[in-house]
């Protein structure tokens, strides 16, 4: 097998489950918490944003290992997204495809994002662009009254055994049920 061949493909979870688990051990060591609600709130900060708000007020450059992982973050999707994905379709259940058809979406399983949601001419329209303000004062509303976003607390703070944390990952996935089930339908 070449290894180009290897690592387009997903891994198993007994190696990507075994590195999330010694990164999360190495940052525990350290005294560090994961979360990328913690890195744009670090970005927030050096841009300035303290001026306005007294949440970005705080000493942003003992936070610069968190700008590490925003930038290997936006390079390492950027290369699986160019260079370790042949095809971006993604199989789906035939009811589930079926639901997004009914909702209106032409061609689901295509890509990861769609089109329909996601192509730059929606967000020029009145639609495309409420969805994307209430969507995004609703992740940021909700990352920031949870004490964190989902990769913090389903990562970092699981990993750290704090109850807050569980309690915060089922109302993230209650919200998410919720949103596919009742809202979405609406919404399209």
């Amino acid at each position: 097998m070449k290894i180009l061949d290897f690592i387009s493909q997903p891994w198993p979870w007994y190696v990507s489950g075994v590195m999330i688990a010694f990164i999360m051990f190495l940052l525990l060591f350290e005294g560090k918490n994961f979360g990328m609600s913690a890195n744009l709130r670090t970005m927030c900060s050096m841009g300035g944003a303290g001026k306005i708000a007294d949440f970005f007020q705080f000493d942003w450059k003992s936070q610069r290992w968190n700008l590490i992982v925003v930038i290997g973050a936006i390079i390492g999707g950027f290369i699986a997204s160019n260079f370790l994905t042949p095809d971006q379709s993604i199989e789906l259940n035939s009811k589930t495809t079926a639901a997004l058809k009914e909702m209106g979406f032409a061609n689901p399983g295509k890509s990861y994002v769609p089109e329909e949601i996601f192509a730059m001419e929606r967000f020029l329209t009145l639609k495309g662009f409420l969805i994307l303000l209430v969507g995004g004062f609703l992740v940021g509303f909700g990352a920031r009254y949870a004490g964190g976003c989902t990769s913090g607390h389903a990562i970092s703070g699981l990993s750290d055994l704090q109850i807050p944390s569980l309690i915060a990952v089922v109302g993230f996935f209650i919200g998410g049920l919720i949103m596919t089930h009742f809202l979405l339908p609406i919404i399209f």
